[in-house]
C-alpha cells in the first residue's frame, strides 16, 4: 500500500470515528462500541455544560429536559458549529424552533449582537 493510500484510509477511519462520537453513527470496525458510546456521552455533556453557561436562558427554558434536549440537538448535527458561542446560539435557536424558548424581540441587544457576529443567520 502506498503512503497516499494509507493516508486516505486513515482519514476515512478518522471521519467514521468522529461521526460516531458526534452523531451516534455506527462505530467503525475494530473499535469498541461501548468505549465510543461513553466517550461520545462525555463530549456531549461537556458541550452541554459550556452551552448552559453561555446561554443560561436556553438551559432554564429546557429545564429538566436539558440533557435530553441537548443530546437530540447534538445528534441532529453532522458537525458542531465552530466554537462554543455559536453552539450555544444554535442550541437556543433549536429550542425556539421547537417552542421551548421564546425568540428575543427583533430590537433586543442580543439579536443585534448575534446579527453582528453571524451575518446572514
Amino acid at each position: 500500500m502506498s503512503a497516499d493510500e494509507a493516508r486516505r484510509r486513515l482519514a476515512a477511519a478518522q471521519r467514521r470515528v468522529i461521526a460516531t462520537l458526534v452523531t451516534g453513527a455506527p462505530p467503525p470496525d475494530g473499535f469498541d462500541p461501548e468505549r465510543l458510546r461513553v466517550q461520545a456521552a462525555s463530549l456531549v455533556a461537556k458541550r452541554r455544560s459550556v452551552v448552559a453557561r453561555l446561554r443560561p436562558d436556553a438551559a432554564v427554558a429546557s429545564g429538566p429536559d436539558l440533557a435530553a434536549d441537548f443530546a437530540a440537538y447534538a445528534r441532529s448535527r453532522a458537525t458542531p458549529p465552530p466554537g462554543y458561542r455559536a453552539d450555544a446560539d444554535d442550541f437556543a435557536a433549536w429550542l425556539v424552533a421547537r417552542g421551548k424558548l421564546s425568540p428575543p424581540p427583533e430590537d433586543s441587544w442580543w439579536t443585534r449582537l448575534r446579527r453582528k457576529r453571524h451575518p446572514g443567520r
